[in-house]
């Protein structure tokens, strides 16, 4: 099976009022004197509220999940060093109004000149997973046959419901502020890597977007990695629901790159219907319909699912890992999505229980 590699970003929250802290370089300065965590584990995002992390090369989803336990639980004891709580939710509940401090790297700067009010509001925090293919030819031919099953993982991961002190009525407010971007939603299609490699590098040459790094599509091939980054979930509140995105994104690109080694047709729904399934399935998450993305009908979130774990069920079982994949999902299906739990908490406490969430997830057991 390809091995996984997994991506999170998390943020930084003063621990009463639930705001954004712009206190990375002090987090960043506990971690790495941590015995628990390598330097290279510890990277800067956008916005100086915000760390993120990323794992080494796995071969099993109980690798990968022990590794992002571990950095969550120094995080966790970091952010409290520096007076502040880390959080896995996708979106800021509540911001600040004065424009957020920016990491001073030039090129958050370049963005921060090219998109100011956008990234005024990027608050928000992803889950990216690189799964390995055998060259960027079958890499592109995989990118092609995922699209449709990629508002499924919006759905699956939602985690973001709360956005400048209310509820957005989204399941994925995430989703729906990176549409602001030049590039976004389900990646079009490719005849090959070579065509690929022409039309990302004519995006660039506009230089309507700063570099290769701003190609926000719901997945992508990886400049620095023989793999293929999706990058359509939440971040997530607990290491485990990562480990359970990580599963089902490597099912469906091990499922991908099988299909096109057969030759089968790849599945082409019409653009717009793929857009307006990734808009429903960041309002929806699970709790009510989604497009079925080759019928372009709706139906109840749970047969979108189902019909998913069809598609990717020998991948799952040829890994060892179908077993493990159907009792998370049924686990998710009960307790629900992150998104849930976060509206869940709120309703029952406010504020404080759901910063409370925040705190007992980062760290909750695999």
């Amino acid at each position: 099976m390809p091995t996984i590699g997994v991506e999170e970003e998390y943020l930084l929250l003063d621990p009463l009022s639930g705001l954004p802290a712009a206190v990375a370089d002090s987090v960043a300065a506990h971690l790495e004197d941590s015995a628990q965590v390598a330097r290279r584990d510890v990277q800067r995002e956008l916005l100086s509220c915000q760390i993120e992390t990323a794992t080494s090369v796995c071969s099993t989803l109980t690798e990968a999940g022990e590794s992002l336990l571990k950095f969550r639980r120094s995080l966790d004891a970091a952010a409290r060093k520096s007076g502040v709580r880390a959080a896995a939710t996708a979106t800021a509940p509540r911001i600040d109004e004065s424009y957020p401090a920016v990491t001073d790297k030039l090129r958050y700067h370049q963005l921060k000149a090219s998109a100011k009010g956008i990234v005024a509001d990027q608050f928000i925090n992803g889950q990216h997973v690189h799964v390995q293919v055998p060259d960027r030819e079958t890499g592109v031919q995989a990118l092609n046959r995922i699209r449709p099953w990629l508002p499924a993982i919006v759905a699956l991961s939602a985690n973001s419901p709360f956005w400048q002190d209310r509820d957005s009525g989204f399941a994925s407010w995430r989703t729906i502020s990176y549409r602001r971007w030049p590039l976004q939603g389900c990646p079009p299609l490719f005849a090959d890597a070579a065509d690929y490699e022409r039309r990302v590098q004519r995006l660039v040459d506009t230089s309507v977007i700063i570099d290769r790094g701003v190609l926000t599509w719901l997945a992508r091939l990886s400049d620095h990695y023989p793999t293929i980054e999706v990058r359509a979930a939440d971040v997530q509140l607990e290491a485990r629901d990562a480990v359970l995105i990580a599963a089902l994104v490597r099912g469906l690109v091990s499922t991908a790159v099988a299909e096109a080694a057969g030759g089968r047709q790849c599945p082409e729904p019409d653009a717009e219907i793929l857009d307006a399934a990734v808009w429903q399935a960041g309002r929806q998450g699970m709790a009510g319909r989604l497009i079925d993305p080759l019928a372009g009908v709706l139906l109840p979130a749970e047969d979108v699912l189902g019909q998913l774990l069809r598609h990717i069920r020998p991948a799952l079982e040829e890994a060892g890992d179908d077993e493990w994949v159907d009792a998370s999902l049924a686990r998710i299906l009960a307790d629900g999505t992150g998104a849930e739990r976060q509206r869940r908490s709120m309703e029952h406490g406010g504020l404080p229980a759901l910063l409370d969430l925040y705190a007992t997830s980062l760290t909750a057991e695999l």
